[in-house]
């Protein structure tokens, strides 16, 4: 017998860095050639949301701190996004990005994220900069966890957990991905649904648009209502509580302006949490099947662990 999960939800809600988790915690090392494609990403990752923070800057007339500074953008503007990076040409870039970075325009656009659309990695590789523009840089488990790449297609990975294939099933969660899904309801044991609990306020990279939440809740709910799936169980994952809970802090949003039903404390993590479970809860049709849930946040390993050890059991 096998246990097959089925990783499913929007783009950008995690899936894939969930699987990249399981190999991690299960003692799986990510092959030489893999560490190689994903410091590509990563390079791209720093470059692109670069692109797109300077972008923005021009688009929201946010004034440069250091009018020298303009001329690094347009430089970062000139990037071609196709194009490969490698380490020579990304430690060429490094200082440039290093500037921009420092800049209080730059770092303004960066609070204003949620007005445009930027991967929630670029943070993260922006403040480790230094560590990876060096030319014996080799991606550690955590810059891997960080990398940001859409899923094209389906990706699956089978681990032998106490003598018991787990096969994981990861599906590109974009708009234009969906219609693959089917192809893996076959003989599904459980659903892993992920959602972003970060993305209230934001809207969909497809349309720019609907707001990320409530795409995420009507695929939940053609998901959690299917005949298809009587007899799976359902988890769900309110994923990113790392950003979410900072996000909260920042005061520079309110889940109340997008969800106005929203009656708790807007600053509190746990009020935000309670109404978005309600939310998602509220999409299940059938009283007697069971919604399993967890709060996670798939770049943490040790969260991610503790609640896969929940997960197995279910």
């Amino acid at each position: 017998r096998q246990v097959k999960l089925l990783l499913l939800g929007a783009g950008e809600s995690g899936k894939s860095t969930f699987l990249k988790q399981m190999r991690i915690i299960h003692g799986i090392k990510f092959e030489p050639e893999l560490v190689k494609e994903y410091q590509q990403v990563i390079y791209q990752n720093v470059v692109k949301g670069m692109k797109v923070l300077v972008d923005a800057r021009n688009k929201l007339n946010i004034p440069w701190e250091h009018s020298a500074n303009s001329e690094n953008g347009s430089y970062i503007l000139k990037y071609d996004n196709s194009m490969t990076l490698d380490t020579r040409l990304f430690t060429h870039y490094a200082p440039t990005l290093y500037n921009l970075w420092k800049d209080s325009g730059i770092r303004r656009a960066f609070e204003r994220r949620r007005e445009f659309q930027l991967s929630d990695s670029v943070q993260y590789f922006l403040d480790n900069l230094e560590r990876i523009s060096r030319v014996d840089y080799i991606p550690t488990n955590k810059d891997i966890l960080h990398a940001r790449k859409a899923t094209k297609g389906i990706s699956e990975f089978t681990i032998p957990i106490n003598n018991i294939p787990f096969r994981f099933v990861d599906v590109g969660g974009q708009r234009s991905q969906r219609q693959k899904w089917f192809q893996c309801f076959d003989s599904v044991t459980s659903i892993l649904f992920l959602v972003s609990s970060s993305e209230f306020d934001q809207v969909l990279v497809e349309d720019r648009k609907t707001n990320r939440l409530e795409e995420s809740k009507n695929i939940f709910d053609t998901i959690v209502n299917n005949l298809v799936f009587r007899g799976v169980s359902i988890i769900l994952f309110l994923n990113k509580t790392d950003l979410l809970a900072e996000k909260l802090k920042s005061g520079e949003t309110s889940i109340r302006w997008f969800f106005p039903e929203f009656s708790g404390d807007e600053k509190k993590l746990n009020d935000v949490q309670t109404f978005l479970l309600e939310y998602f809860r509220s999409a299940k049709r059938d009283p007697r099947k069971p919604l399993f849930y967890h709060f996670t946040t798939a770049v943490d390993t040790e969260n991610i662990k503790v609640v896969f050890n929940a997960v197995k059991d279910t």
